[in-house]
């Protein structure tokens, strides 16, 4: 019976020049082989042309290099380019590259599935089958860069970590994927411009700051009230509000990084001058900023959006009371490119 391969990317630095060193090989090659799979994103051994051969050989036969493919991708007419990856084992996840005028940003998912249940979110009605890899994360990355150089001939410029799941339900694997994303032997991007998402688990946010990360972290807020956050978000329930700002002080006062609060507007639910009361003293709090997006109806839903004069009240509101505030209007609505919601509809149609 033969064994599973065992994926090399799961090797660092050092044992790679191990296992060299231990098939008589220069250590060099180890260090080689590392910046053929960080560097150059390289998804097979073939690709590694400055090694022998004979290495190459050996490598394929021991070792596998489990990336993740393109299933399905398709192009919004505002430029936003959605796909949906499959995975080594057959899961699905999904990533988008998000064009605007500045900058092109990337959009990953740390889990497959969540096992939050936020009210508004297609994800949250899938189980969390599992937690993704470091360098599935990585992967997701080089193939939106690669889109973006490839469609419209820009860089990528920013990552964001707001696809399926919550990331810090997968803090090893996150804060690894970011580092080879990040570090000069990998992609080389700057920690400024990632951002990682969290639907607001206090006790990591506290390891974040303790581990003294340099990218900047979002805070899914969507309502400023334990009451109605609680009602949307149940994680709310075991973290209220109180814990989630002191966690978020802690943050702030170790790392001096930006929070961003994510404010869903609601209709009738969240997007009263009463809730941007209660929203302008979290943000005195928390010292953070609020991006206010319109929501994106899922199919079934709870929710309705909020009416554009209503919205734009509730931000000039903030802004006149110094909170730093910006309105996102939704983008891909016709790919399905708001969360979790391509995979949720091929997940569905496969259940059918």
């Amino acid at each position: 019976m033969h064994h599973a391969k065992t994926d090399i990317r799961s090797l660092s630095l050092e044992k790679l020049k191990v296992l060299f060193a231990n098939k008589n090989e220069l250590a060099f090659r180890g260090k080689q082989v590392f910046e053929w799979l960080w560097k150059k994103s390289a998804t097979s051994f073939d690709e590694m042309t400055n090694l022998p051969l004979s290495t190459r050989e050996w490598l394929g036969q021991d070792f596998i290099i489990n990336h993740i493919k393109v299933e399905d991708k398709q192009i919004s007419s505002d430029k936003t380019i959605k796909s949906s990856f499959r995975l080594h084992d057959g899961f699905l996840v999904e990533g988008v590259l998000i064009p605007s005028d500045e900058r092109m940003t990337a959009c990953v998912s740390s889990q497959v599935g969540c096992s939050l249940t936020c009210k508004f979110c297609a994800t949250g009605k899938m189980e969390r089958e599992r937690n993704l890899n470091a360098d599935e994360i990585y992967d997701q990355v080089v193939h939106i860069r690669n889109w973006a150089m490839k469609h419209y001939n820009s860089p990528l410029s920013n990552i964001v970590y707001m696809g399926m799941g919550e990331p810090l339900l997968n803090y090893n694997n996150v804060l690894e994927s970011i580092e080879k994303i990040t570090s000069p032997q990998g992609l080389g991007m700057s920690n400024e411009r990632i951002t990682v998402s969290t639907a607001g688990i206090a006790k990591m946010i506290k390891k974040l700051a303790d581990d003294e990360v340099r990218f900047r972290l979002a805070i899914s807020l969507h309502a400023a009230n334990d009451e109605k956050r609680n009602a949307i978000m149940p994680i709310n329930e075991t973290n209220n509000l109180d814990a989630l700002i002191e966690s978020l002080q802690y943050f702030h006062a170790k790392t001096k990084n930006r929070i961003t609060f994510e404010y869903i507007a609601f209709k009738g639910f969240n997007d009263g001058i009463e809730d941007a009361k209660e929203l302008m003293n979290l943000c005195k709090l928390a010292n953070a900023k609020v991006n206010i997006i319109e929501y994106n109806p899922t199919g079934d839903d709870f929710f309705e959006k909020a009416d554009t004069h209503k919205v734009n009240a509730f931000a000039n509101y903030l802004v006149k009371n110094k909170v730093h505030a910006t309105v996102r209007r939704s983008r891909g609505k016709d790919i399905d490119a708001a969360c979790g919601q391509l995979a949720n509809k091929k997940h569905s149609e496969a259940l059918m």
